[in-house]
């Protein structure tokens, strides 16, 4: 993720999904795999930030084959009905919230169309390409569709709580993101750790039983 400073200079925030396999993250660019299935098992992530209303097509420049397989879903953060009714809370509604920081919010039905508009309110679209492989005879098409479908769940709750906790966050420079981002580091290392520890406890019992 680019984040662009006063300065004008772009700061690169470290992105890292923690699951039960090993993952690797760059500038933008998020890979998650399986050490198992190896090259048959890959969810990869590209975002580019964009400071329009999700207007453009193409952003990720991928080739005219690529792009006419691409399914194109477009998320609002202000549409209830694009949230689960087990994800919905009242005080995560951009719909409801407003900040008392900044003004903004709640957002109405025509957000999007006003927000142009609004000089003094900055915005930006994330456009994310998401691509999903799952090799695995009977499941794939399954636990592909799957994925996608969670991807899609968390891209809408979690930008949703990021508008919601515009006042929590409006305030940080670049500073206080570095050390937020180090002491994040160091408890996924710590959660990673006590992960394999159990992992390889799992893989000696299950191992002496064989035996």
């Amino acid at each position: 993720m680019f984040i662009k400073t006063n300065t004008g200079k772009p700061e690169c925030t470290h992105l890292i999904y923690l699951i039960d396999a090993a993952a690797a993250a760059a500038a933008g660019i998020l890979c998650v795999f399986n050490e198992y299935m190896k090259d048959n098992f890959l969810i990869k992530i590209e975002t580019w930030h964009k400071p329009d209303t999700g207007h453009l097509e193409n952003v990720h420049g991928l080739d005219a084959e690529t792009w006419k397989k691409v399914d194109v879903v477009y998320i609002d953060i202000a549409d209830r009905s694009q949230v689960d009714s087990k994800d919905y809370k009242p005080e995560e509604d951009p719909c409801r919230y407003k900040s008392v920081k900044t003004g903004r919010g709640p957002l109405g039905p025509d957000w999007k169309k006003e927000l142009p508009n609004k000089k003094d309110c900055p915005h930006m679209c994330a456009y994310k390409l998401v691509t999903v492989k799952f090799k695995w005879w009977g499941l794939q098409n399954k636990v592909e569709n799957f994925i996608q479908k969670q991807e899609k769940r968390l891209f809408t709750n979690f930008h949703r709580q990021l508008f919601c906790w515009i006042d929590k966050w409006i305030d940080l420079n670049m500073e206080d993101i570095r050390r937020m981002e180090e002491e994040t580091r160091k408890e996924l290392d710590e959660v990673g750790t006590k992960a394999k520890d159990r992992a390889r406890l799992i893989s000696e019992r299950v191992f002496s039983c064989i035996i």
